[in-house]
Order: structure tokens, then C-alpha cells, then sequence
């Protein structure tokens, strides 16, 4: 037996999943409750957490990931499943596996096929088409 085989084993089971933006990550069979905040960087949720998430980078919800929260971030990505309010600032995606039960709140939605959304999503109107729009009160015809 060769002390440290598993130990690299284990590195290259967590290979595709880490890279140099990874700044949190929870595995199968951790519980927690309460408020996270990552001031920049990658979150990798792949365990059962309820609260709230503030991420001014990703939150990537694993396929083990059952979360009941609220989340703030840049960019999400559910492979899992979230039940609660997304607020995702330039993206979110729903992968093949990935379940969303909730609103949200977000300029890019991308559902996969498989993938499962319930709730209600709220687009900001685009910059250009707000130019474009008459007053209110105007008549535009």
C-alpha cells in the first residue's frame, strides 16, 4: 500500500471541478444553514444548504446540491436542485439535471433540455428597447 494514494485519488476525483477561481466548496454529506457572502470567485455547492448566498462571481450547484435559498451572484449554474429566489446579474443556466422551483431574476436564462424551471423569470428590458419606447402619455402612432 502507498501512503498518500488516496489522498490522489481524491485530487483527481476533485480535478474538474477546481480551478484557480474556486473559493468555497461543500461535498456530499454536508449540512449547513445561514448566510454566505464570496466577495469574488466560484462557489461549488454540492451538498444540502439552506439561507443565503451573496456571490459577486458564480454559484455552481452541483448535482448532489439541494438548496433551499436565495441567491445573489453574478452567474448560477443548477445541475442540482435550488428552491428559492435567484437574482443572477449577467447569467443563469439550468443543466440537464438541474431542478429550479422559484422566481427569477435575471437578463440570460438558459434551460436545457431536462432541465425542470417552475416559477416566474423577470428580464430587465434591454437598454435599446428603452430608448426606443415612447413616454407615457404619448401617443406613438
Amino acid at each position: 500500500m502507498t501512503f498518500g494514494a488516496s489522498k490522489n485519488r481524491r485530487k483527481k476525483e476533485l480535478a474538474g471541478w477546481i480551478d484557480d477561481d474556486l473559493v468555497g466548496l461543500m461535498e456530499p454529506g454536508m449540512e449547513l444553514e445561514g448566510e454566505m457572502r464570496f466577495t469574488a470567485g466560484k462557489v461549488r455547492l454540492n451538498a444540502h444548504y439552506k439561507g443565503e448566498i451573496h456571490c459577486q462571481g458564480t454559484v455552481v450547484v452541483a448535482e448532489q446540491g439541494d438548496l433551499e435559498a436565495e441567491i445573489h451572484a453574478k452567474a448560477v449554474s443548477i445541475s442540482g436542485k435550488v428552491k428559492g429566489t435567484v437574482h443572477a446579474s449577467e447569467r443563469l443556466e439550468i443543466k440537464e439535471s438541474g431542478v429550479l422551483l422559484g422566481d427569477v431574476f435575471t437578463p440570460c436564462l438558459i434551460v436545457e433540455p431536462g432541465g425542470y424551471f417552475d416559477g416566474q423569470c423577470h428580464m430587465p428590458t434591454p437598454i435599446s428597447e428603452k430608448a426606443a419606447a415612447p413616454e407615457p402619455g404619448s401617443s406613438a402612432y
